[in-house]
């Protein structure tokens, strides 16, 4: 079955395995999800992940992080830009996400960053999701 937007799926895992409290989630590869989760990691929503390749097919796999009463890092993954309205913002309108709290990510010409990397870069771009 073909997925007409894998990032949003790839959010949707994430944010059910969460609930579910699994301490593991696969999702395809690609080039724009590997970004997005190295971003998750850096900001340090999700503990860490590795590529594994499953007979011919290759995945990411993504540890969950928890809190101490067992509750997910990641509130909420919410996909902005869509395949059917894509939406596009300059630095000087960069969102913030719960005043600050949380991050924005934005594909932009120097590569998939967090929003206020691409204030300080002084780059506007695709806003692909926000995460809090």
């Amino acid at each position: 079955m073909s997925v007409s937007d894998p990032i949003a799926d790839m959010l949707t895992k994430i944010r059910n395995a969460g609930m579910a409290r699994h301490e593991k989630v696969d999702v395809l590869t690609s080039k724009l999800k590997l970004e997005i989760v190295k971003i998750l990691k850096t900001e340090g929503y999700i503990k860490n992940f590795k590529k594994v390749n499953i007979e011919t097919t290759s995945y990411i796999r993504i540890f969950l992080k928890y809190d101490d009463k067992l509750l997910p890092v990641i509130h909420n993954l919410e996909r902005i830009s869509k395949p059917g309205r894509r939406l596009y913002v300059g630095y000087k309108n960069m969102p913030r996400v719960y005043n600050g709290y949380g991050t924005v990510i934005v594909s932009t010409s120097q590569g998939v960053i967090t929003g206020k990397k691409a204030t300080e870069k002084k780059v506007g771009g695709e806003i692909t999701c926000t995460v809090w």
